[in-house]
């Protein structure tokens, strides 16, 4: 095929003299980035380019150097025929991430403009010291005595003045502008740091093909230096108990390559993991008699396991200094997202939101409570899951307009969605320790016992009425020996909340100014000796 198609140009560079234009034969066009398929720590890069009738190469400059060779794919439509795929590496004289080689550009003119303020510097500094030598006394006794009239001397003077002074104002202006410049040269140098990747290197694919007519050729490829993870925002309107969550995508790369109004996607799938399973091996048992510790070495074949090979870095690896956002998850089949606005992302690494979807969800708000480990009430909110796969993430939280903080939320702990709001001021809790008895019981064999408990006050402060949960960790007996006897009132709405083994629960809706108790009480039973662990 390569000879095919040096023939063909050939004869085509004759030809094209009388009918044809050069270009349609080989040319370097251009292949803008037109969708990226994101993933956690990596990204699918897809290029398209215009293929025109009668071309037979097609070259595409400026590819980033952490093109993973082995993942590069081109596709053509109908009537397009595709040949050999040629990657060469070429050496840049400035950075391959346009962004950087902006910000190298303008700091190298801000410091050629620093070395024309020197220049001049030096110069007002020649003006000024040969000012100084001439008016100098020993410089007037180095050569013979002139007589000069008072007129001329006085002007001698004056220029001598003048001359100083421009010099000297001209030195005072160029340290102000300096000052200037180096300031606006730091602060684009921590940009540039922020952002550099020190590529010099880019890769051109060279791809043969036959163009029978007119249509797209498609070029993708897996780089890494990028990645995602979701984050959500959720608003609490309490007056009308709806919360509108937006799904949200934290995104980042550092490819080298300026992501320009693609269409992105997102993937829970996560090509940078092995594909393959771990195949089971043999479970072997051995034994060897005791050996003292001066005789013990160590296997070689278990040294060479402990050998670092994750500092070998192999091609496309991720950049030093430099963690794209990533997530675990462990679902069985991968799900994609659609961002549905078109993505502008830099290669400078920095983290950008991105919108997914929004939605409206009726909810039933409650106040829940742990009065044995905290007095606070804290607002939550539950509604229906709604279709399709939720992934855990940081979520922004906000209560009838105001912030109220942030909380990693896991939607699959639970089967509806319960999604916090903060603390509720206006439920007041106290908590009045039963007075503890401690004994012991017996006749033939004697036991230690022990009785305590609480009481659990709320009162509300709403003007409306207002749904609690109060919730309380019983003890649970792990043994035979220890015997735990419960007493509650009222008793538990729930006796154990969220299948939590000895959590149980207490549902209740406080009108305004109400105060509700309830009473918890236990009765612990062990033996007197050894040790019991877990009493409060």
């Amino acid at each position: 095929m390569g000879q095919f198609t040096w023939a063909w140009m050939k004869t085509g560079a004759v030809v094209s003299a009388l009918a044809a234009p050069v270009a349609c034969l080989g040319a370097e066009l251009a292949a803008p980035i037109t969708a990226v398929a994101l993933y956690p720590g990596s990204a699918t890069v897809v290029r398209t380019a215009q293929v025109a009738p009668g071309m037979t190469q097609l070259v595409v400059a400026g590819l980033s150097a952490q093109l993973d060779r082995q993942t590069l794919r081109v596709k053509a439509g109908s009537g397009i025929q595709i040949g050999e795929i040629v990657v060469q590496e070429t050496a840049t004289l400035q950075a391959a991430n346009p962004a950087e080689a902006d910000l190298e550009g303008k700091i190298q003119m801000l410091q050629d403009q620093v070395a024309i303020l020197d220049a001049e510097a030096k110069s007002a500094e020649i003006v000024t010291g040969y000012l100084e030598r001439f008016g100098s006394n020993g410089t007037a006794r180095d050569h013979p005595t002139t007589i000069i009239d008072g007129k001329t001397l006085g002007a001698i003077i004056d220029t001598l003045g003048r001359g100083a002074q421009e010099a000297f104002a001209k030195m005072q202006r160029i340290a102000v502008q300096k000052r200037e410049l180096t300031k606006r040269i730091d602060a684009l140098q921590r940009d540039l740091a922020r952002l550099r990747t020190g590529a010099k290197d880019t890769r051109v694919v060279t791809v043969s093909l036959v163009a029978d007519r007119p249509g797209t050729l498609k070029i993708s490829y897996q780089v890494n230096n990028a990645g995602w993870k979701p984050a959500y925002r959720a608003g609490l309107d309490s007056a009308s108990s709806k919360v509108e969550l937006e799904r949200l995508a934290t995104i980042s790369q550092k490819t080298g390559e300026d992501w320009r109004n693609v269409k992105l996607s997102l993937s829970t799938a996560q090509p940078e993991l092995s594909p393959q399973g771990i195949a089971p091996q043999p479970w072997l048992l051995s034994y060897s008699p005791p050996q003292k510790f001066s005789e013990y070495r160590a296997a070689p074949a278990a040294v060479a396991a402990l050998a670092p090979m994750a500092a070998r870095r192999k091609e496309g690896d991720q950049e030093e200094g430099y963690s794209p956002p990533t997530f675990e998850t462990n679902s069985t089949f991968a799900t994609e997202f659609e961002v549905p606005v078109r993505v502008t992302l830099a290669a400078d690494g920095r983290e950008t939101s991105v919108v997914l979807s929004k939605q409206t969800l009726p909810v039933r708000q409650e106040v829940r409570v742990v009065p044995r480990f905290d007095r606070a009430g804290f607002v939550s909110a539950e509604a229906e899951r709604p279709p399709g796969v939720w992934l855990p993430g940081n979520m922004q939280l906000y209560r009838d307009g105001s912030y109220v903080g942030s909380s990693h939320w896991d939607p699959k702990a639970a089967e509806p969605f319960v999604i916090p709001f903060g603390r509720d001021e206006l439920l007041r809790v106290t908590v009045n320790p039963v007075k503890s008895i401690s004994g012991a019981t017996g006749i033939l064999e004697k036991h230690n016992e022990r009785r305590t408990g609480d009481v659990f006050a709320l009162s509300s402060a709403h003007k409306t009425p207002v749904d609690v949960l109060v919730l309380e960790s019983s003890p649970v007996s792990t043994a035979d020996e220890i015997k735990v006897k419960a007493m509650f009132d009222p008793k538990p709405t729930v006796e154990a909340w969220e299948q939590r083994q000895g959590v149980v629960a207490w549902k209740k809706t406080l009108a305004p100014s109400e105060t509700a108790t309830f009473k918890v009480e236990y009765n612990i039973e062990y033996p007197r000796e050894g040790s019991i662990y877990g009493l409060r």
